[in-house]
């Protein structure tokens, strides 16, 4: 018996799902046994890839490691194992730039089984009579209200200042600067008026505990931008169904979330390269993806899953109403040294939204960072 661990996150839409690809692989491969362990969603972004890479076959990862994966080739280059055709049926069915976010310079370290971004999120029951916000203006008078909130630890207000800068600021991400300081502090502006209409617990809330709190509690009844999940549009999952929709406007143009989803990683250390391989093509199949991996909770990274009648049937058309987020968001920087920067650049905004403070020291240590991170050596 061939014995594969993986290591995943733990959500149904991370855990259920490739758990019952592995059963029914292994019922097709009785010599082979998968089992799958979990990790909460901080420690999915934070945990090291390439010490997970040592203990683990198989890796559910998120794509900013992937430039850190390919300078150090802790993670197999599929490229080099996965037919020309295969990869490029994943390009063709991607979901906005899934695919290609786990490809750096050609070295494809994952596929994407997994597809999200940051899109807006309602309960329909409260929503029956009144409108549904189309601008960020809109949003800040519902905000107003008392009924609105969002994620607010670290990671996912940095991820909300990304969306924004890529909407508004004149630098972002260039060779000399994080952001440019006008824009940068006119952001941080912008996301502490929000905030300071929403409650102040959201500090505390990743995109789960947004949506656990709308789907089982009369409080929150919309989330302008949160990573979305189709489990809380499937009867029986919640208390309170939710409705996901597409982001609202700012200036005029639809907001730009940022790429989130993960993707199905090899060690590099495995003993089951031919093993590993095949179960990872097998997993991000059209057919696989559209039928056992969202039937398990799953959320699936092949276009042909979110085009599917019956899978947007079952989740009140999360699906064909959130696509067009989906294929404008924001692809993050994937350099080796990134997730430095990311680990560190979220606190500072997050201290500024909470408490207000000095908008130009806040940018000038984003930047600062920025430049270390793209010093990385090793």
């Amino acid at each position: 018996m061939k014995k594969l661990k993986g290591i995943t996150w733990a959500h149904s839409r991370g855990f259920t799902s490739i758990v019952a690809v592995s059963q029914r692989y292994a019922e097709l491969h009785p010599d082979i046994d998968i089992t799958w362990e979990k990790r909460s969603l901080q420690e999915f972004a934070d945990a090291p890839v390439e010490k997970l890479a040592e203990a683990y076959d198989l890796l559910i990862i998120d794509h900013p490691w992937a430039g850190f994966a390919a300078k150090h080739k802790i993670l197999l280059p599929l490229q080099e194992y996965l037919s020309e055709e295969y990869l490029n049926d994943q390009a063709e069915n991607s979901v906005g730039a899934s695919h290609n976010s786990y490809n750096f310079d050609g070295y494809q370290s994952a596929l994407a089984i997994d597809a999200a971004t940051p899109i807006a999120v309602y309960r329909p029951d409260y929503f029956t009579d009144k409108k549904i916000p189309e601008t960020f203006e809109e949003v800040l008078g519902l905000a107003r209200q008392g009924i609105v909130a969002y994620a607010g630890i670290p990671i996912n207000l940095l991820m909300d200042f990304y969306m924004f800068a890529d909407n508004m600021a004149d630098k972002f991400f260039t060779d000399d600067c994080m952001v440019d300081e006008e824009s940068g502090c006119e952001i941080l502006e912008k996301m502490r008026e929000l905030a300071s209409y929403c409650p102040q617990e959201m500090f505390n809330w990743d995109p789960i505990s947004v949506h656990e709190v709308m789907a089982s509690e009369n409080k929150i009844y919309y989330c302008p931008f949160a990573y979305g999940y189709t489990n809380y549009s499937r009867r029986g999952y919640a208390k309170y169904l939710l409705k996901a929709n597409d982001v609202v406007s700012f200036n005029g143009v639809p907001l730009h979330t940022v790429l989130g989803g993960t993707g199905l990683a090899i060690s590099a250390k495995t003993k089951y390269t031919e093993e590993a391989v095949d179960f990872a093509a097998y997993a991000a199949s059209s057919e696989i993806q559209k039928t056992i991996f969202f039937d398990n909770g799953g959320q699936p990274g092949h276009r042909s899953a979110w085009l599917d009648g019956e899978n947007n049937r079952r989740c009140m058309n999360f699906f064909q109403d959130t696509l067009y987020t989906l294929d404008h968001s924001y692809l993050r920087p994937r350099y080796s040294g990134y997730l430095e920067f990311q680990d560190n650049a979220g606190d500072f905004v997050r201290e500024y939204v909470m408490n207000g403070g000095n908008p130009q020291k806040i940018i000038c240590k984003l930047n600062e960072l920025y430049l270390i991170s793209k010093e990385e050596k090793g």
